[in-house]
């Protein structure tokens, strides 16, 4: 009788048995598809009022009842997602295209480029990203654009001393080293080798990242330097719901609900991802 050695789960079966990633991942599919179909699936308009319906409890006609101008929450929530979701992925994805090439220089070549890049990246990571980001968008102005600067500006570092790692580790790895004794340029060892194999640290780290900036997004808009009065944002809707707190909790309730939705979402769906791809991690 021999004994076979059990074969070893690949990522995408070690993400599909964990219980939360699933969660992770439903929570985010659940989240943007109501931001992709709110005009289907919102029974009023978000900027619809009716001041005789104000601060109405939640109920059959309005599932999460109404703000101070009779807005309906629900829909206002869920338009929510179509403002503060396209931001915070915008500025993950501006972070990304800026810091993993540098990354991969800095890791890739060293000396003198290694050198500056991460000088200018320790700068970076020096600042508070909350602060990093109100001194951005007070300096530019206020606006969503201004926004996904502000969260790539302070995202991009992280991709950068990642892919640096990264491609340290992979540079003097020996399918590199054959690739650069049959002649391979630099440039095509870089973007055939050590690039494919830092994805999934990539997709990762930009699964938390967006979960962040999220979070950014609706703290900025709350504080007055991001989505400005009337627009159907999380951020805005508490900043509007201060005044109503004690008499309707629920105008605060539902956008803070959302808010911890994906962005708990988010972050399961990373974790996921990291045990997935590095089951070590776990340990």
């Amino acid at each position: 009788m021999t004994g076979r050695k059990p074969r070893e789960r690949g990522p995408l079966r070690r993400f599909a048995r964990n219980r939360g990633a699933a969660v992770g991942a439903l929570l985010v599919a659940l989240m943007v598809l109501a931001a992709m179909f709110a005009p289907i699936i919102s029974p009023y308009g978000p900027d619809d009022a009716d001041l005789a319906a104000a601060l109405r409890n939640p109920d059959r006609l309005h599932w999460f009842g109404t703000d101070n101008l009779g807005r309906d929450v629900f829909s206002r929530v869920m338009h929510g997602g179509r403002v503060t979701i396209p931001v915070a992925v915008v500025g993950v994805l501006a972070a990304v295209s800026v810091g993993v090439p540098l990354g991969l220089i800095a890791g890739y070549y060293g000396r003198f480029f290694d050198t500056i890049i991460m000088r200018l990246t320790d700068i970076l990571l020096a600042f508070p990203a909350m602060l990093l980001a109100i001194a951005i968008t007070s300096a530019l102005g206020i606006a969503l654009s201004t926004v996904s600067i502000a969260i790539a500006v302070f995202s991009t570092p992280t991709y950068v001393r990642l892919v640096r790692a990264e491609a340290l580790r992979l540079r003097e790895r020996e399918f590199v080293i054959a690739a650069r004794s049959l002649g391979a340029t630099n440039r095509l060892i870089i973007w055939r080798h050590i690039l494919p194999n830092s994805l999934s640290l990539i997709i990762i780290q930009s699964s938390l990242n967006v979960a962040f900036g999220a979070l950014t997004v609706s703290a900025l808009s709350f504080l007055g330097l991001g989505a400005q009065p009337p627009t159907a944002e999380w951020g805005v809707m508490l900043a509007d719901a201060r005044a109503d707190m004690r008499v309707a909790p629920h105008v605060a309730a539902f956008p803070g609900l959302a808010i911890l939705v994906f962005v708990l979402g988010f972050n399961l769906l990373g974790d996921g991802l990291r045990d997935a791809y590095d089951p070590r991690s776990k340990r």
